[in-house]
């Protein structure tokens, strides 16, 4: 099958498609109107006057030639009468002078005087005579009794033959010239006279197809004039459709720009919107967090570690709604960057396993994550997103059966696919799943704000590759997604954000540590107190500058570590009062680890903070996250600190 697909018979070619006849056609065919009508005109009149010329040519030259031939045996017969007496007496002398005589007359270039039993008994010939260059004519000599006594040969000269054909052949090619000029000189008159209006029409044409208003004057022959007036007609029905035509594109472009400029204010008041809500709520949120990790901290009671169990689940819901939101708004501020690299696909796949197979037993669905020795240039975190939204939007929409993830390579690039048993995607959804709030049942398996493809779609734009998708309702779904293959080499270590070290319970305290908490939300500030607290910090809280300033006046010591709100009262900015702080005689210096937390998503702020280089994490915060990030960054500055 492949041979019949890659190797396609060529279709055999006409026979009459390479034959002259068509070439000459296709060559006349390139000619204009005028060189055509010119060579109509010089063919005919051509073939006729050299058919004339070669006739009259022909006839004359044979006329000549007989001219020559008379004149030859004449002269044969001359020679033969005066030669009789001296043949018949064998005067050899006499003969000679004859002979000599001969050659004297015009053309006559040799006369032979024979014997009767052949023998040249006399013979004479011009200096310049030429070999078989001459027409001979041979006459008997009759003698008295009327018997032939011998013979004489005259040969003319056909000089006055080839003069003949030459200047003939001169006045042929005269008059031919003059013909062919006189030809060519009136076609070209009548050629111009009937192309000319034909070109005028095919310049208001041009002129017409550029846009422009377009007519020819109506003179010449009737046909002419009547194609004139009928273009000069279709000329004026164009020009007013084309009039109304752009009335309506216009009027349709100004009804266009309207819809744009409300769509722009729509989009604009939405993001606006997702932006203080998202804020607005990522406040409790993140306070909501922090509370239910300090009602935990020393319960034991059953009843109340499920109620805590029940809150903890409904914050981590809403924490990956809000996370969902905000990979997007990170996607598109362009904060997030590739990180090119070689690693093995194996070590990826091996973590997608490990993170969605309780997931899928959770569910009684199998996860396949089928092993392979391939590599790839990618960026981890970014396909590891990629195919994690893949994977949980397929366990998310798969009731029975379950999921496969495999690779295989594909010339220079490797395809990863994803495949599930699912409920599937209609062909009329297909092209919309992967547009932002786009769900085609919200009501079917978890709750999701339609952000998990619009993200893969976005990462594999940065990643420089596609994602393609494949679907039959009823039979389940296959994403695919292309990596570029690389050659297999010594294993590398992954970022540090991929595989998180997770500390235990006790590894996680931070006894000793002084920890300056900023944020302008009272409840905020008391839910990070209780959760530092419980980690054995020593907490320093303030709402907002003035608080934060008037602490670093009075403390003895700078602290550890700052945790401060981006956005706080009247306008203030976290990293304006980090700035203040690192400007104050008693404040902080390079020995204090800084770190901030923010429920911004607006593009503006993503990238202001991404270009601050301060470590920063989004609310809601974990209250493991917080703890780590506090450790990872007193681990830095110790480290930065030492010679």
């Amino acid at each position: 099958m492949s041979d019949a697909l890659s190797s396609p018979a060529e279709p055999a070619a006409s026979p009459v498609e390479g034959t002259p006849s068509r070439a000459a056609g296709r060559r006349l065919a390139d000619l204009s109107l005028a060189q055509q009508l010119v060579l109509l005109a010089v063919l005919p009149a051509l073939l006729a006057v050299l058919g004339t010329a070669a006739l009259l040519t022909r006839q004359y030259l044979g006329g000549v030639t007989e001219l020559v031939r008379a004149n030859a045996q004449s002269m044969a017969l001359q020679v033969a009468t005066a030669a009789q007496g001296p043949l018949a007496r064998m005067d050899r002398r006499a003969l000679m002078r004859l002979a000599q005589s001969g050659i004297q007359q015009p053309h006559v270039q040799q006369v032979q005087v024979w014997s009767e039993d052949g023998e040249i008994v006399a013979n004479a010939e011009t200096p310049d005579r030429r070999r078989e260059a001459g027409l001979q004519m041979v006459v008997p000599v009759i003698d008295d009794v009327g018997q032939p006594g011998g013979k004489v040969m005259v040969e003319m000269s056909l000089d006055a033959l080839d003069s003949a054909r030459r200047t003939l052949w001169l006045n042929v090619a005269v008059i031919l010239a003059a013909c062919v000029l006189g030809v060519v000189l009136a076609g070209l008159w009548a050629a111009r006279r009937i192309s000319a209006p034909i070109r005028q029409l095919g310049a208001a044409v041009d002129r017409l197809g550029a846009g422009e208003e377009a007519s020819v004057a109506v003179r010449g022959t009737a046909e002419v004039r009547r194609l004139q007036a009928g273009f000069n007609e279709a000329a004026r029905a164009l020009a007013e459709s084309r009039r109304l035509l752009h009335s309506r594109v216009d009027e349709a472009t100004a009804e266009l720009a309207r819809k744009n400029q409300q769509l722009e204010v729509a989009s604009q008041a939405k993001t606006r919107l997702l932006a203080a809500a998202s804020h607005d709520l990522r406040q409790p949120l993140h306070a909501l967090t922090l509370f239910s990790d300090g009602l935990a901290s020393g319960e034991t009671d059953p009843a109340r570690l499920t109620r805590i169990a029940h809150i903890r689940e409904c914050v981590e819901s809403l924490d990956r709604l809000f996370s969902e939101l905000l990979n997007l708004s990170q996607l598109d501020a362009g904060v997030v960057q590739p990180q090119w690299m070689e690693f093995p696909l194996d070590r990826l796949f091996d973590e997608i396993s490990r993170n969605f197979r309780p997931v899928a037993e959770q569910q009684e669905l199998r996860l396949v994550v089928r092993k392979t020795e391939l590599w790839v240039r990618s960026d981890y975190v970014m396909l590891s997103r990629i195919l994690s939204n893949l994977v949980s939007n397929s366990l998310r929409h798969t009731t029975a059966g379950g999921v496969l993830v495999g690779a295989r390579r594909r010339g220079r690039t490797v395809r990863i696919d994803v495949w599930d048993s699912g409920v599937g995607i209609a062909p009329q959804h297909q092209a919309r799943v992967f547009e932002e709030f786009f769900q085609i049942d919200p009501q079917r398996g978890r709750r999701g704000m339609g952000l998990g493809l619009a993200t893969v779609q976005r990462l594999a734009g940065l990643l420089n590759t596609r994602v393609d998708l494949r679907s039959r309702p009823g039979r389940g779904t296959c994403v695919s997604v292309t990596a570029r293959l690389a050659a297999p080499q010594a294993v590398q270590a992954l970022p540090a954000a991929s595989v998180p070290v997770l500390p235990s319970d006790d590894e996680a305290r931070l006894d000793g540590v002084t920890v300056m908490v900023i944020d302008d939300e009272r409840t905020i500030l008391e839910g990070l107190q209780v959760v530092l607290s419980n980690w054995g910090a020593r907490v320093l809280p303030a709402q907002n500058r003035a608080e934060a300033l008037d602490l670093a006046a009075r403390w003895d010591a700078p602290p550890d570590v700052v945790v401060s709100d981006l956005l706080l009262q009247g306008g203030d900015n976290g990293l304006d009062l980090l700035a203040a702080l690192e400007r104050h005689p008693n404040g902080i210096g390079a020995a204090t680890a800084r770190l901030l937390v923010t429920g911004e998503t607006k593009p503006d702020r993503l990238r202001e903070v991404a270009a601050a280089g301060v470590a920063v994490l989004y609310k809601p915060v974990a209250p493991r996250a917080l703890r780590q990030a506090i450790r990872a960054q007193l681990a830095k500055v110790r480290e930065s600190a030492l010679p």
